[in-house]
């Protein structure tokens, strides 16, 4: 089986007492050579081995199908594509993310968004989902996240793993009771093989095209993350936490008073993590500034700290972070200029556990057209970095692994 090796130089300062640095590393392709790969997500399998997943699509094809695929070797290597034949009709959508989730005993989930086609909104969408039983081998057909008639558009969602082994998701959801504008959040857990089950809403007039995030803490507490609209017109992020497993929410509580008046979607999510200092959020906002921020909170979500920049350019955009070894690594895309062009590149800070920037710079050639990155820590002080490549007139999505200062 070929292998796709994944390498990262360390470059050690000339001075003995210069600090080591963290370098960018070679990206390695994952997707087929010839398709149309995007979305790239990172997660774990139930035995802890880093899994990278993406959707391919064929010349001129709307939709297309997931793949994964997994490091025997805390991902130095990857194992060929494995194709989920179930997600057929899968829509690309880099903020929409398609997502794999494993739980013990082998069952393998997988989380993605198709066009739904309806007259009530022709640009509504629906979330599925496949289960596995068999650790990937063959998968069930896929269902519908909601059954409910009433419920003709659902989007932006994520998936996380509960410490009883069950899976939570969260997602926007037309179903509302307000006029307000903007989506309800929703959160359902599954039971078994049964799937997902017990919806309840969360939350309502939230923006109704951003990521969500869903980080679920060591104590077990499920942290929210996502863009409120707030008095009709501001779109700011909120975080909500639940102390018993999903039954009941604390109320939103803005991170940051960016007062961000637009009448539209930023398409530009939130993230979040946690360490032993407390929890670490990441954005885009066009209120008070301009660009990727980060802030974070010491109590659980009762204050935050005041935020501050994660790069000069005011377009920086899609934060994703990751905990690693108790720092927090951040990264995100944002435009250059190139031979009176403009590309994107990726942009990174590696941050102590308290928050302090302890290096910062980017982790792709000016050169190439490179976005929507996503992150996650591994072994010994490693982190993986995968992102979306521009590849003359498609797409492809490689892999970097990162060893840490």
């Amino acid at each position: 089986m070929k292998q796709a090796a994944v390498w990262i130089a360390m470059m050690m300062g000339v001075a003995a007492c210069q600090p080591r640095t963290l370098q960018p590393g070679k990206a390695v392709v994952v997707s087929h050579t010839g398709k149309d790969a995007s979305c790239p997500f990172i997660t774990k399998d139930a035995d802890g081995r880093p899994v990278i997943s993406w959707v391919e699509t064929n010349s001129n094809a709307d939709t297309g199908l997931m793949y994964y695929a997994v490091s025997n070797d805390d991902g130095y290597t990857f194992s060929e594509p494995v194709v989920i034949p179930a997600s057929a009709g899968v829509y690309p959508h880099d903020e929409n993310l398609p997502k794999l989730l494993f739980k013990p005993g082998g069952t393998v989930i997988a989380l993605f968004g198709v066009e739904a086609n309806d007259p009530r909104n022709k640009y509504a969408g629906k979330v599925m989902y496949t289960q596995s039983f068999d650790d990937g081998k063959t998968w069930q057909p896929a269902l519908p996240l909601v059954t409910d008639t009433a419920g003709y558009d659902q989007r932006y969602f994520d998936m996380a793993l509960l410490p009883g082994g069950e899976a939570a998701a969260i997602w926007l959801d037309n179903r509302k009771d307000t006029n307000a504008e903007g989506s309800t959040l929703y959160f359902a857990t599954t039971a078994g093989r049964n799937g997902f089950q017990h919806a309840v809403p969360v939350a309502s007039t939230i923006c109704q095209c951003c990521r969500t995030k869903m980080y679920v803490a060591e104590n077990g507490n499920i942290h929210l993350a996502y863009r409120d609209i707030i008095n009709d017109s501001i779109r700011d992020m909120v975080h909500q936490v639940s102390a018993d497993g999903g039954r009941t929410f604390s109320a939103p509580v803005r991170i940051s008073a960016d007062n961000w008046v637009v009448n539209g979607c930023p398409h530009t999510g939130p993230t979040l993590t946690a360490n032993s200092t407390g929890l670490h959020f990441a954005w885009f906002t066009m209120g008070g500034g301009q660009g990727a921020f980060y802030c974070r909170s010491v109590d659980n979500g009762n204050t935050y700290t005041q935020k501050e920049s994660l790069s000069k350019s005011p377009m920086a955009k899609h934060p994703q972070m990751t905990t690693i070894a108790d720092h927090i690594m951040i990264v995100w895309d944002e435009p250059v200029k190139w031979k009176g062009d403009f590309n994107s590149r990726i942009g990174f800070q590696y941050k102590a556990a308290d928050g302090k920037t302890m290096e910062a710079g980017v982790l792709t050639a000016d050169s190439t057209y490179a976005n929507f990155p996503v992150i996650s820590g591994v072994k010994d002080n490693k982190t993986l970095v995968a992102y979306k490549r521009r590849a003359g007139n498609k797409s492809e999505v490689v892999v970097s692994l990162l060893s840490m200062p």
